[in-house]
């Protein structure tokens, strides 16, 4: 790291200095808050496996602005720059425009939603490059082709049809996702605290989509005693949701995150966070789609699509938690990954029996499995205690 970067990170005695998410961070996020409750609503406009396909298309686009820029924030304190302050609150005016055109992203409105997508993608880069240090600045440049090719892809793929639409979509993420992966990301500086807490408010905005979900389902319908009880069973899903990512796995990961340093945590950040985060949130819009189609169809057994979201999306949101312990400490959760098994082998019978049960099965899977790591955990029980 050079001496410029140095200095901008660490205080007079060598140390690395840590900050709180700042108000403009949490600003920020609320359009990010309005885009993912979107992406649900297309998801549950489009209830087919097309449909399924291009709703996580806009979930991996949408997600990897939000990574570009919690790396900016974590690097930069761009609240006290004043500069770097209105371009955020301008490409938070870019992103809006990006939220509103999801639901029309492949049809009247796709070159809309790529040229106000490639706008914040375009922000981030010049932020980045204007008053990050020399080093962060080389490394951001080096990325820079994929950050921008792959929006340029999207304003192609909108004036199109299909197939060669899908297609340029698949290369537009490949490319995204992909820079970061064989170009690396060394030169770039991560504090951990911080960046941890970032995330940790991300899933705090999926899981809260998920309750709008429970209220979008339940509008319009009278209130009686099955449709009390199922959103009752969705919260208590959710809080499980909750309850299994707060309750001790992110203090492990935080401690790990913290215990390396330079390029080995750059990598760490990168591959636990920008990626497999992807997977829990995934997850959790999967399940907010299946809670949501419960409550709107109460009596009814979920068709399998829905049944597919809601059981699959447990499946999903686990096996992300699995791979995040994996990538950071080489071992996974037994429990979890049975737990993610058997939210799967749900999937048939969620398809013939009313819907009700079928949210209850899976609540109650998912709070047995809370309650064993509470009781059993040794690993738990020695993060909370320490």
């Amino acid at each position: 790291m050079s001496t410029t970067d140095s200095a901008s990170f660490s205080d007079e005695n060598g140390n690395e200095r840590e900050r709180n998410v700042t108000p403009l961070e949490l600003f920020f996020d609320l359009v990010f808050v309005f885009a993912l409750t979107q992406i649900t609503g297309f998801l549950t406009n489009n209830l087919t496996w097309g449909g399924i396909v291009r709703g996580v298309a806009l979930l991996a686009v949408v997600w990897w602005a939000w990574v570009g820029y919690s790396w900016l924030t974590n690097t930069i304190p761009a609240e006290e720059l004043l500069p770097a302050r209105l371009v955020i609150l301008f490409a938070m005016a870019a992103m809006l425009v990006v939220a509103l055109s999801i639901p029309r992203a492949f049809s009247d409105d796709a070159v809309l939603f790529a040229v106000a997508y490639f706008v914040v993608r375009a922000l981030h880069v010049v932020l980045y490059g204007l008053i990050t240090p020399p080093e962060t600045r080389d490394a951001v440049l080096r990325l820079a082709p994929g950050f921008l090719g792959a929006p340029i892809f999207l304003i192609i793929a909108g004036f199109v049809g299909t197939p060669l639409q899908g297609a340029l979509w698949v290369g537009a993420i490949a490319v995204d996702y992909g820079v970061a992966q064989f170009r690396g990301v060394e030169g770039f500086y991560v504090r951990a605290s911080h960046f941890v807490e970032r995330h940790r408010l991300i899933i705090i905005i999926a899981l809260g989509e998920s309750i709008v979900a429970i209220g979008v389902g339940a509008t319009g319908l009278l209130l009686d005693s099955e449709i009390v009880l199922a959103v009752f069973a969705g919260f208590a899903l959710i809080a499980t949701l909750w309850w299994l990512y707060f309750d001790y796995i992110t203090l492990a990961a935080e401690r790990r995150l913290s215990a390396v340093h330079g390029h080995e945590r750059t990598v760490l950040a990168r591959d636990s966070y920008s990626y497999i985060h992807l997977l829990m949130i995934s997850g959790i819009i999967f399940i907010a789609l299946g809670i949501e189609q419960t409550v709107a169809h109460i009596g009814e057994p979920l068709g399998l699509i829905p049944a597919v979201s809601l059981c699959g999306g447990g499946t999903l949101y686990l096996t992300g938690h699995n791979a995040y312990r994996f990538r950071d400490h080489g071992t996974i959760s037994v429990p979890r990954a049975v737990v993610a098994a058997g939210a799967s082998l749900l999937i048939p019978i969620t398809v013939v029996v009313p819907s009700l049960v079928s949210l209850g099965l899976l609540t109650a899977l998912f709070i047995v499995l809370a309650i064993f790591e509470t009781v059993r955990s040794e690993d738990r029980r020695r993060l909370r205690t320490n």
